[in-house]
Order: C-alpha cells, then structure tokens, then sequence
C-alpha cells in the first residue's frame, strides 16, 4: 500500500512524507503510562543511546569548549565522551561535571549522570543551574514530582531565570495535559 501510494504523490510529496512518517514513528513512544496511571510525555522507558568508542582529540586547554559546542549541536554522546576529558583534564571543574551530567540524561545513561552530580555539587553548590539541571534530570526520567522539587530549589535561588520558569511551565502544562486526556 505505501509503494502505490507514493507513486502517486509528486516529487515534493515524497520529498516530504518519509521524514514525516518516520518523525510520527519516533514520536508514537514518547507518550508513556507513568506509576500514578497518568499519561506521561516523560519517562524512562526509552533506551540508552550508545556512546562513541572514541572522539577526535583535541588538547586540553580546548577539550571544554569542544564539549559545549557539541552538546549545543545536539551530538550528546561525543559531548558526554569530551566531557569525560574535561573531567580528567580539571577534576575540580564544577562546570564540566554538570555538562557531563547533563550529557549523559540526554543519552539515558542515569547511573552515570547520577555520579556526575553528585561530583558537580561539591564545586558548585547552591545554584540555581545545579538544581535546573538536576531537576531536569528527573523530568527525563519520569519522575515529575522530584522535578518539580528541583526546579523549585532553583527558582528560589533564581526567580527571574527564563530557563527555570520555562522548565516549571512545562512541568505545569504535562501534568494538566495529562490529567485532562
């Protein structure tokens, strides 16, 4: 049925429809019953992603910097691996455990993201980017109520932040759709 189906569409069609069909693939997972029933966006059911063997070197007074870039495009598994370096590179470096945390929820390595954290607050303490982060952390993992008691942490330390407030709201706006649907 799809094969006649595309040979009657014009070339923009097809252009457009397997992207579009394989986002809708994707996207079917990503609503899941969570341990209270709702409807949750947010969970842990989707597998880890694999992280690269090995990474381009770079030098270590650039390592940091390459890591960023490559978490801000996206690439978290090579971010996680740089992060990993940067670690190595300045162990008392909060900054590079939070993004190795951080890169490590967006491959669904929450064991390894756990210990990050843990490592991250001993150089940064009481901020409120920790508290976002971790909070962060638990929305990935389907666990909206110790979400929601991180981003509060970082909102009381930061009640102007857009990326906290931003996080809240969408907390917010899950659970009412969720209880709603």
């Amino acid at each position: 049925m799809w094969t006649g189906v595309m040979r009657q569409m014009g070339t923009i069609e097809k252009t457009l429809a397997t992207p579009l069909l394989l986002v809708s693939l994707l996207l079917l997972p990503a609503c899941q019953t969570g341990e209270d029933g709702l409807l949750s966006s947010w969970s842990n059911t989707t597998p880890e992603i694999d992280l690269p063997d090995s990474v381009e070197a770079y030098p270590d007074a650039e390592v940091l910097a390459v890591a960023k870039a490559q978490f801000a495009r996206g690439n978290y598994g090579h971010a996680a691996r740089y992060y990993e370096r940067a670690v190595e590179v300045a162990p008392n470096n909060g900054e590079a455990w939070l993004g190795l945390a951080a890169s490590y929820d967006r491959v669904r390595r929450f064991d390894l993201a756990d210990r990050a954290y843990r490592e991250a607050g001993r150089y940064l303490g009481n901020r409120p980017e920790y508290y976002n982060n971790i909070g962060y952390s638990f929305l990935l993992r389907g666990e909206p109520a110790k979400a929601r008691a991180n981003f509060l942490k970082a909102q009381e330390l930061d009640p102007a932040s857009a990326t906290i407030n931003n996080n809240l709201d969408m907390l917010r706006d899950g659970a009412a759709r969720a209880r709603a649907g």
